[in-house]
């Protein structure tokens, strides 16, 4: 199963920027739903697109493997 550490890297944007950073403020910046990006931050193995991923990787300037860690079921 792959794990979404977005939660983890909202925190460390938080902090590196000083300021609240919302699921609303990451919507807008990257045009993902925040829908989805509350899926991805909350259920367990939530599935997405490549896309995103590769939106969400710009948007924290990160790696995927900042972003997701396989896990064994």
């Amino acid at each position: 199963m792959l794990k979404f550490k977005f939660k983890q890297l909202l925190a460390e944007k938080e902090f590196n920027d000083g300021q609240v950073v919302t699921i609303t403020d990451v919507a807008k910046a990257t045009g993902i739903n925040r829908m989805t990006l509350s899926k991805i931050a909350n259920k367990r193995g939530y599935s997405t697109v490549t896309d995103n991923i590769d939106k969400l990787c710009a948007y924290f300037e990160c790696e995927v493997g900042d972003l997701v860690e396989y896990v064994k079921e």
